[in-house]
Parts: structure tokens; C-alpha cells; sequence
């Protein structure tokens, strides 16, 4: 193999921007064995509030874990298998929406881009709460990633 260029560091900034950029990212929670928990997931990057949201169900394994142990982070690729961005820091879990256009309910109504709002949203805050959702916060304190410069 020969030696080629090392990966280089990215700035907050476009840590943030491919953050941004992106829909699906890998997050990983604590087990109680210490043992990671790898799922993917659409998330949500609020870049001024350094949250990351999930919408997810409250049975889910990752909820009992991140109410067991707060630590989590996320790894999202960027444009090509060189480059990525990795978001750390504590989560958070809602309560469970339990009321249609309950503060919770509102909240994941939020997070679904502008283009794809749906039509009725009476009876999407109903399915909501009928799918016991709630949203993970992951409150991102550390930022990391690198990107490789090469031609392919």
C-alpha cells in the first residue's frame, strides 16, 4: 500500500453543515453491559440549539437504554465512504405523547421538513399518540469528524 494523504480534521462549521446535509445517521446508545447499540435513524439537526431529535416509539430498546445511560452519539457519513461527522454528548427522552397537538406531538410534528408535512394533521398527531412516540434530544456538546482528499 502506498502512503497518500492523511485525513484531515473539519471545522465545527462543516461538521455542522454535513450534519445538516443529512437525513439518516447511525446512533449509538450504552447497553447496560457497556457494549454499544448501533441503530439508524432519521433524525433532525437543530445547528443553533446543538440538538439533535429522534422521533421514535417508547418501547424501543434505545429509549431503556438512554434513560439507564444518558451517552450517546451519532455517526452520519458524508458525500463519500471518506468522510463523516460524529455528534456526542447526553440525550434526553420526551414523555410519551398521549393527547393529539400535545406539546410532545407538536414537537415531532416540527421536525418533519416543510415538503413532506402531511395533509391532515389532526389524524397525524392522533397516529402519534396511537404509536406511543416520543422524541430523544441528544444534546450535542462534542463535534468530530475528518474527511479524506483524494481523487477517485
Amino acid at each position: 500500500m502506498t502512503q497518500g494523504p492523511a485525513p484531515r480534521p473539519l471545522s465545527d462549521e462543516a461538521l455542522s453543515h454535513l450534519l445538516g446535509r443529512q437525513q439518516f445517521g447511525t446512533l449509538a446508545t450504552v447497553k447496560r453491559s457497556g457494549h454499544p447499540h448501533l441503530t439508524t435513524l432519521l433524525y433532525n439537526w437543530d445547528p443553533e440549539a446543538r440538538i439533535v431529535r429522534f422521533s421514535t416509539t417508547a418501547d424501543r430498546v434505545k429509549v431503556s437504554h438512554l434513560r439507564h445511560n444518558p451517552h450517546a452519539a451519532l455517526h452520519v457519513q458524508g458525500g463519500d465512504v471518506w468522510s463523516f461527522a460524529v455528534a456526542e454528548g447526553e440525550a434526553e427522552v420526551s414523555d410519551t405523547t398521549t393527547v393529539p397537538g400535545d406539546s410532545v406531538g407538536r414537537e415531532l410534528l416540527e421536525m418533519i421538513p416543510h415538503g413532506a408535512k402531511p395533509e391532515d394533521e389532526g389524524a397525524f398527531l392522533e397516529q402519534l399518540v396511537a404509536e406511543q412516540r416520543v422524541v430523544i434530544r441528544l444534546k450535542v456538546d462534542r463535534l468530530y469528524g475528518t474527511a479524506l482528499d483524494i481523487d477517485s
